[in-house]
């Protein structure tokens, strides 16, 4: 009897984690209605939906991003955004992480960038997404000409010669201010860190109101068309 309860206990708690792990990731923000409606294709940008996620083509050649999404929000929640960036002239690649959460996949900006021609390439994402997307963009630096984040920070060291695009709103109740602070050490010489006053975290997506967050005093139309600006005078620099 005690051999079995042996054997027996170390798989409940193997059991429990299991559980624990499913009901966490399985618990997220999904995208709304406006969300969906800028997965459709129009004039301006055709929408594909990719192995790694979603292709947002517009009419740029020659420039595109490789977005991560945050954790634990549904990746077609930054459609919207991915939709306007896509018709100002930069094409996008909307990736899906493993259970939503950006730091089970660093590396798939790769899976995006496969086969694609572009001259000019840059990663970036939003909260943990931004700081995974920043990872990737410490140890490619050759492959990428900057990097964009949205209420995110780097935690280790970029190339001198990469663009890095730091945006965050003034109402922001879930970044970490001295994390961003205590990142700036890390970015390049072209570094530009930029306030959307009157945005929050939740609002470079479309996925509702995200817990600790502050209340926003702009529109979700207003903060990303003011985000979609910054990067694309960023990528025309």
């Amino acid at each position: 009897m005690k051999k079995k309860l042996k054997w027996m206990i170390p798989v409940f708690l193997v059991l429990v984690m299991i559980s624990v792990f499913i009901i966490y990731t399985g618990t997220y923000y999904h995208a709304d209605s406006a969300a969906a409606a800028a997965l459709e294709t129009d004039d301006s940008v055709t929408v594909s939906e990719t192995g790694y996620g979603w292709l947002f083509d517009g009419p740029s050649e020659e420039d595109v991003l490789v977005f991560y999404p945050g954790a634990k929000v549904e990746e077609t929640a930054y459609a919207p955004l991915m939709h306007l960036l896509a018709e100002k002239g930069l094409d996008v690649c909307l990736v899906k992480m493993p259970f939503r959460l950006a730091f089970f996949d660093t590396d798939r900006a790769d899976d995006a960038l496969e086969g694609t021609v572009y001259t000019n390439v840059y990663v970036g994402g939003h909260s943990l997404g931004g700081a995974m997307a920043a990872v990737y963009a410490a140890g490619n630096g050759e492959k990428l000409t900057g990097l964009i984040l949205l209420a995110a920070y780097p935690t280790k060291d970029l190339d001198d010669d990469m663009k890095l695009l730091s945006i965050y709103g003034s109402e922001d109740g879930v970044l970490n201010m001295e994390k961003v602070q205590e990142g700036r050490i890390y970015a390049p010489d072209i570094y530009s860190e930029q306030v959307i006053e009157g945005g929050n975290h939740a609002q470079f997506g479309n996925y509702g109101i995200q817990k600790g967050d502050g209340d926003a005093e702009i529109t979700p139309e207003e903060q990303q068309e003011k985000t979609a600006d910054l990067i694309i005078r960023m990528v025309g620099q």
